[in-house]
């Protein structure tokens, strides 16, 4: 018996759309335990990651990563594989030939997007994430996910700070070891490698190249908001290279004022 032209056309497009289904892959995280570069050039530019945004009637749009024509869900419980997601809120590469991928993935319980690395490796596919265990007092406030330093890169959690176009992932230095800095950034040096933080009444700071920190008290009569001490600070305080060269703010004991406003 012959089926009618429009039930074949069904069984097509039913196994067409399966198909599309199938098209999807979780990927479990992997852990970054140093500093690591995920700059991998391909052979193919198929093998470049593309972004796609998404508009659902009645919902926010969000963004979906795919690897070739494949859309990338990453698995956030190694044993639970319904624990995949593939929602993300933001999504920024990190090279000039898109084959590294910071994306933020939207918690459900309104918390800071969960940061993760969606990158390229010898025609492969990884996810890292970008998590490190942290017992901080205000690790909430000072979990703030993504942040763009300038031209110069990313920082993430105040934990991570990742150099764009090169796209190298730097493990900060804490200033205790148990906890993530408990600080807001506040600028970089001139030469773009160490990070100021204000926290509570030091400037800590640490060069993501070398790993040498320093912890700069704040003088006293220093105002206490943030939008005004950065104008105070540029305005007391000068960058400096110590004897290995690395650079770092002091406070000008000769009151020296100092114009820095080259060095965010």
């Amino acid at each position: 018996m012959k089926l009618p032209l429009f039930a074949v056309a069904l069984i097509i497009l039913a196994a067409g759309c399966n198909q599309q289904e199938k098209k999807v892959k979780n990927y479990i995280p992997g852990i970054l335990t140093k500093n690591e570069v995920f700059n991998d050039f391909p052979k193919d530019a198929s093998d470049s990651l593309s972004v796609v945004r998404v508009n659902e009637q009645g919902q926010k749009d969000y963004l979906t990563v795919k690897f070739r024509d494949t859309t990338v869900r990453i698995q956030t419980e190694k044993s639970d594989t319904a624990k995949a997601a593939y929602k993300f809120v933001s999504a920024q590469f990190t090279n000039n030939q898109k084959t590294c991928l910071l994306v933020q993935l939207a918690d459900s319980s309104g918390l800071v997007p969960r940061p993760f690395l969606i990158a390229t490796n010898s025609g492969k596919l990884e996810v890292i994430s970008l998590y490190r265990p942290s017992n901080g007092k205000d690790d909430r406030k000072f979990s703030r996910g993504v942040e763009r330093v300038g031209a110069t890169g990313y920082l993430v959690n105040n934990d991570f700070f990742i150099t764009n176009v090169t796209s190298k992932v730097y493990l900060l230095k804490r200033q205790h070891p148990d906890e993530r800095i408990q600080g807001q950034i506040l600028l970089l040096s001139p030469d773009k490698q160490t990070i100021v933080f204000a926290v509570q009444d030091y400037l800590y700071q640490v060069s993501y190249r070398t790993n040498e920190d320093l912890n700069e008290p704040i003088a006293p009569g220093s105002p206490k908001d943030i939008a005004s001490i950065y104008k105070w600070i540029t305005a007391n305080y000068s960058f400096r290279k110590n004897k290995n060269e690395v650079t770092f703010l002091r406070y000008n004991d000769d009151n020296r004022i100092v114009d820095m406003r080259q060095s965010r």
